[in-house]
């Protein structure tokens, strides 16, 4: 704090009007091995500081890694004159301290006191993972499995007066393995993050899980060219729940390029549900006590009841829309801020799995979806799938190369979910249900 507060008061005899100043520091461990063989042990070290300048409606932003206190009236004034240069930008604003703040971080919970892992623990824990999968019958070779830890901490400071810091850890496991030989071969993987060690799967539990997931997928088909219904299995159901941030990100709005502009107060989801954004979850992994302008934020219902209630709003997009910021921002060091989503999760799903897909004749389950193709202006929605042909309400043979399409909008409108939510990813969604999307297989 001491260094970000040289640099501010460094801004002020510069010559800006406002200014901000973030500092990160971060120290991550990661060991990647592979068929028991290290790979990589990376012990990584980075401290960065950024400052962003105003002058009337101009702003220009640089960042440092170089923290001599010395070096700072340069570095001020570099930003400042960036800034005499740069066009005006009338929504240029700075935030307002009414609405600037801290969450408790004793309630967030998302620093784990115990000692940062030693790189021979996360060595010996990813290879207990690869073990695990390799124990099966049918695994024959291995993609890799890995383990990490990373500790980061914040500090914000902003000439109107706010100051705030916090640290948050993150511990992960993951691994990927392959089933069958040559051309029949299917890779299938199993991975978690958390905030605290004693809340991550075992390595054992996610070595197990990869092995089932791929052995199951052996000797695909493709499925039949059409229109059925198509189910989400929740590893991939975030990513319908990305879709939707990204439309409802208010500089996206005000670009009108969103295929959601003009939908606000409108119903976009089935009455029965709503989707939240939380930095307030406790141990969230996106979970923090200030936004990136120090706005203390709050649990926003971007959609309830089916109905969109809520762009995602930085002061810049706010103020386009004559509105206040509900403190969504984020930032890179060195960059501007800009709307973005914290733990963002769909809720109102009361039905159980087997109901959602018992009543379907024939159908998709996904598990795995690569490649996209989504328009924002229209919604229009491609990706290229894997998963299980559904035959009489249970999951049958494996399917592959196959693509799912639709339009985001009628998507959205016709989603069913069911009741197995489960706070994993940041961005988290239960399984979900789509009727008569198009399948383009053989």
């Amino acid at each position: 704090m001491d260094r970000v507060q040289d640099l501010l008061d460094a801004a002020r005899h510069a010559g800006a009007d406002r200014a901000d100043v973030m500092f990160v520091a971060s120290r991550s461990l990661s060991a990647l091995c592979r068929n028991g063989v290290p790979e990589g042990l990376d012990h990584s070290e980075t401290v960065h500081i950024g400052l962003r300048c105003f002058l009337g409606k101009r702003s220009a932003s640089v960042s440092a890694t170089d923290l001599d206190p010395e070096r700072f009236a340069g570095l001020a004034e570099q930003a400042v004159a960036m800034a005499r240069v740069v066009p005006e930008d009338r929504h240029a604003c700075v935030p307002d301290p009414a609405l600037q703040g801290s969450l408790d971080l004793a309630a967030l919970d998302i620093l784990d006191p115990t000692p940062a892992p030693a790189l021979d623990a996360l060595l010996a824990r990813a290879r207990i993972a690869e073990e695990a999968a390799l124990g099966h019958e049918g695994i024959t070779n291995s993609n890799g499995a890995s383990a990490g830890y990373a500790h980061v901490t914040v500090a914000l400071a902003e000439s109107g007066g706010f100051q705030g810091h916090y640290s948050q850890t993150s511990h992960s496991t993951g691994v990927s393995v392959l089933a069958g030989h040559g051309d029949r071969m299917q890779r299938d993987y199993a991975g978690h993050s958390a905030r605290f060690l004693c809340a991550l799967d075992s390595p054992e539990q996610l070595g197990r899980d990869a092995a089932e997931r791929a052995l199951r997928r052996m000797n695909p088909v493709k499925p039949r060219t059409g229109d059925m219904p198509v189910v989400f299995d929740r590893r991939v159901s975030g990513s319908l729940l990305g879709h939707l941030a990204n439309a409802i990100n208010g500089a996206l709005i005000a670009r009108c390029t969103s295929f959601l502009a003009g939908y606000l107060g409108k119903a976009i989801l089935p009455g029965a549900l709503s989707v939240i954004d939380d930095p307030t979850r406790p141990r969230g992994l996106r979970s923090r006590p200030f936004d990136a302008e120090g706005i203390r934020p709050d649990v926003l219902a971007c959609v309830e009841g089916g109905i969109l209630q809520e762009w995602l709003l930085d002061s810049r997009s706010a103020k386009q829309f004559c509105l206040v910021t509900n403190g969504r921002a984020a930032r890179a060091i060195g960059s501007p801020p800009a709307p973005s989503v914290t733990n963002f999760y769909l809720s109102g799903g009361e039905t159980p799995v087997e109901t959602l897909i018992g009543d379907i004749g024939e159908g998709i389950y996904v598990t795995e979806l690569m490649g996209s193709s989504i328009n924002e202006l229209t919604g229009d929605y491609s990706r290229g799938a894997s998963g299980f042909m559904i035959r009489n309400g249970q999951l049958a043979e494996p399917v592959a190369e196959f693509t799912i399409a639709g339009n985001l909008i009628t998507m959205f409108r016709s989603m069913q979910a069911a009741d197995d939510l489960e706070f994993r990813y940041g961005i988290d969604a239960p399984t979900i249900r789509i009727d008569a999307m198009s399948v383009a297989g053989s």
